[in-house]
C-alpha cells in the first residue's frame, strides 16, 4: 500500500512498527535512529511517508522535519511521539507534518493516520488536535520563536555539553555553536548557561534529574 521510512532510537520500536506495518499490507523501505543518515535515506529513496519521533537521543525530529521542508521533499510525515507538549505539536505541524500521533494510541489509530496523510490529508485526533491549538495560542510566550535548530543547541547546551562537543555532534564548527548559543539566549533575555537551564527544565525540554 505505502512505502514507509523510520525514525525512531529505539530498536524495539522500530521492529514493532515495521512488523506492524508490514501485516497490514505497507512496505517498511528502510529506518534510522537519528536525522543525519535519516535525511540521506529520505533523499536516495523517497518514500510516500516517514514516521518520525521527535526525541532522538540529543538530536530532534523538529531538525529532520526542518531539512525535509527546506528540501521541498515528496515524503509526506507523521510524527509518532510521547510528547504531549504543546509546543511540540504545533511546531511539528509548522514544520510540515501532517499527522501528529501520540505513542500510547492503538494500531487502528496508526493505520488510520497513515491512511489519511498517504492522500495529502491531515490528521489529528481531538487530544492533538487541542495540543496544537494551545501550542498555537502560546506562540511568543515561551520559545516556539527558536528555530528548530536552536533548540537543538539549547537543549545540549543546557545537559552540560560544550561547543566543540556540540559542534562535533551537528557537524558544526564551534563559532558557530557559540553564535548559536548566543542568539537564542538573546531571544529568551537569558543572561548566562544556568538560567538557561532552568528554562530548559521549565518548559519540559530537559529532566531536573538530568546530569
Amino acid at each position: 500500500m505505502s512505502s514507509i521510512y523510520l525514525v525512531d532510537d529505539h530498536v524495539l520500536v522500530r521492529e514493532g512498527l515495521r512488523t506492524m506495518l508490514e501485516a497490514n499490507g505497507h512496505e517498511v523501505v528502510g529506518e534510522s535512529a537519528s536525522p543525519t543518515p535519516a535525511l540521506a535515506d529520505l533523499l536516495r529513496l523517497r518514500p510516500e511517508l516517514a514516521l518520525i519521533d521527535l526525541h532522538l537521543g540529543q538530536r530532534s525530529g523538529l531538525e529532520l522535519l526542518s531539512d525535509i521542508q527546506r528540501r521541498q521533499l515528496p515524503t509526506r510525515v507523521i510524527v509518532l511521539s510521547m510528547s504531549e507538549r504543546p509546543q511540540d505539536v504545533s511546531e511539528a505541524m509548522r514544520l510540515g507534518a501532517l499527522g501528529y500521533v501520540l505513542k500510547d494510541a492503538s494500531a487502528s489509530t496508526l493505520l488510520q493516520a497513515i491512511d489519511t496523510v498517504r492522500q495529502g490529508r491531515r490528521h489529528l485526533g481531538p487530544h492533538e488536535a487541542e495540543l496544537a491549538a494551545r501550542g498555537q495560542a502560546d506562540e511568543g510566550r515561551s520559545g516556539d520563536h527558536l528555530s528548530a535548530r536552536e533548540r537543538q543547541v539549547l537543549v545540549m547546551v543546557a545537559r552540560g555539553a560544550s561547543s566543540s562537543e556540540i559542534g562535533e555532534q551537528l557537524h558544526l564548527s564551534p563559532k558557530t555553536v557559540d553564535t548559536y548559543r548566543s542568539r537564542l539566549m538573546a531571544k529568551l533575555g537569558l543572561e548566562d548557561v544556568p538560567a538557561l537551564v532552568r528554562w530548559a527544565i521549565r518548559e519540559g525540554l530537559i529532566s531536573v534529574d538530568e546530569p
